[in-house]
């Protein structure tokens, strides 16, 4: 059973938004705050309250208890400044996890000197799941971990079926694991390594991003 946890989410854009819906989903309770009362009305059914507030007043963050929350994710668009401000301030008050979306590589330096826990590009992030996606028809997720390591779901087409683990040796041709194997409903976890793989069967890969580049441009040929 989940533990269920208290977020806040400041602004509420399209990732801001995304959020609060994906929390609330999960049970969690959220505090949706933004400066704009259309949008802030627009999610004060879906969280568990919604605020107008502006989050670079030291005094306002207080009043809502800031300090409480397990997590606050700041989300807000493209006012760099408001977002540098109000993370320096959920700091000093001491809140325990900050996640803050960046605009652009700058900002994240920024974001991580004055102590954000967690950085997230969104929108350059999705952009790198999707060239994956449809660069190979083989690859189903792509999960980024740093800036380095990734992890990938690659589905096992004809010239990968009938081959076992010890013949496709991948940790030593390139360097990856594979920690697991989808078949249908069933996820094996340690798979036998001379076992044949079945077409269809989708293998869970971690490694560096240019030893699952090679991998998969080798799967193509």
């Amino acid at each position: 059973m989940k533990v269920k946890k208290e977020f806040a989410v400041i602004g509420l854009g399209r990732f801001g938004g995304s959020m609060c819906r994906s929390l609330t989903e999960q049970g969690m309770e959220v505090m949706a705050i933004d400066m704009d009362e259309e949008r802030v009305n627009e999610f004060a059914s879906i969280v568990t309250q919604a605020v107008v507030a502006d989050t670079t007043d030291e005094q306002v963050l207080k009043s809502l208890g800031i300090r409480n929350f397990d997590h606050v994710i700041v989300a807000i668009g493209d006012n760099i400044q408001s977002s540098i401000l109000t993370t320096l301030i959920l700091k000093e008050l001491g809140v325990n996890h900050i996640t803050v979306k960046a605009q652009n590589d700058y900002h994240e330096k920024v974001l991580r000197k004055i102590g954000a826990d967690h950085v997230v590009h969104p929108e350059r992030d999705m952009g790198r799941r999707i060239a994956h996606y449809i660069v190979s028809n083989n690859v189903l997720d792509y999960l980024e971990l740093s800036e380095e390591y990734s992890i990938v779901e690659i589905k096992v087409n004809e010239l990968l079926a009938s081959q076992s683990l010890v013949q496709l040796d991948v940790r030593a041709k390139y360097g990856l694991n594979i920690v697991a194997i989808k078949r249908g409903q069933e996820i094996i976890v340690s798979p036998k390594a001379n076992d044949p793989l079945q077409l269809g069967d989708i293998l869970i890969i971690i490694g560096a991003d240019t030893d699952i580049n090679r991998f998969e441009k080798k799967m193509l040929e």
